[in-house]
C-alpha cells in the first residue's frame, strides 16, 4: 500500500506537515505500507489554467502522476479565513476527476485556535467527496496548544496514530476504484484555455 501525505501549507516544515508526517510514520509501522510526503509549496506545480490534466508537463505532470499513483492519502492544510489554502486547492484543481475514486483519505487541519475545527467538515470533506474518495470519519485538528517545543502532546500523537490505523484498515477493506455512481461526464472543448482577452475592448 502506497500512502501519500499531502501538505497544503505555504511553508515548508509547517505544523500541518508535522502532523501529516506523524501519521505517515505511524502507518509505516504496519506491514506492507510505504509512505511518501508531498509539500505543495515545494512541488513545482504551476497554477491550474483550465487545461485537462493530461496536457500538463514537467514538474506539474510529475506531481499529478505522483498523486494518481498512490493507494491512500492523508491530506492537510492550515485553515485561513475558515478554509484551506489556495495552493492546496490548486493541486486538486490539477487532478483528474477520478484520481481518488474509491481510495481512502484521512483529513488533517491546523489553526491558531479551535475556531476552525469544523472547517474539516464543511471545507475539506466536501472537496474529497467530489473526487468520490472514502474519507475516514474521524479527523485530526491541531491548534497552538497541541504543539510543544519537543513535538506534539500525547493526545495529539494518539490521534495521529488512530488516524493512521484507520486509513490502513479501511484501505484494505475497500475495493480500489469502486466509489458508487459516477458523476455526469464533462464534455471538454478542444481548447480549454480561456479565450484571448477581448473583454473591455469592444470586440465581439
Amino acid at each position: 500500500m502506497r500512502l501519500l501525505g499531502i501538505s497544503g501549507s505555504p511553508s515548508q516544515g509547517s505544523r500541518t506537515t508535522r502532523l501529516i508526517q506523524q501519521v505517515l510514520d505511524a502507518a509505516a509501522q504496519q506491514a506492507d505500507v510505504e509512505t511518501e510526503l508531498l509539500e505543495v509549496v515545494s512541488s513545482g506545480a504551476i497554477l491550474c489554467d483550465g487545461r485537462p490534466p493530461e496536457a500538463y508537463e514537467g514538474e506539474t505532470r510529475r506531481v499529478i502522476d505522483q498523486v494518481v499513483a498512490a493507494d491512500a492519502y492523508v491530506v492537510g492544510s492550515p485553515m485561513y479565513r475558515g478554509s484551506y489554502t489556495g495552493s492546496f486547492k490548486n493541486l486538486f484543481d490539477l487532478l483528474p476527476n477520478d484520481a481518488l475514486a474509491g481510495k481512502v483519505v484521512g483529513l488533517i487541519a491546523t489553526g491558531g485556535s479551535d475556531h476552525h475545527f469544523l472547517a474539516l467538515e464543511h471545507q475539506l470533506r466536501p472537496l474529497l467527496s467530489f473526487f468520490r474518495a472514502h474519507t475516514v470519519p474521524g479527523t485530526v485538528y491541531g491548534q497552538n496548544a497541541h504543539f510543544t517545543q519537543s513535538g506534539l502532546t500525547q493526545e495529539t500523537q494518539a490521534a495521529c496514530q488512530s488516524l493512521a490505523q484507520e486509513i490502513v484498515r479501511l484501505s484494505r477493506a475497500v475495493t480500489p476504484g469502486q466509489a458508487g455512481p459516477a458523476y455526469p461526464s464533462i464534455v471538454r472543448r478542444p481548447d480549454q484555455r480561456p479565450p484571448s482577452s477581448s473583454i473591455g475592448t469592444g470586440e465581439t
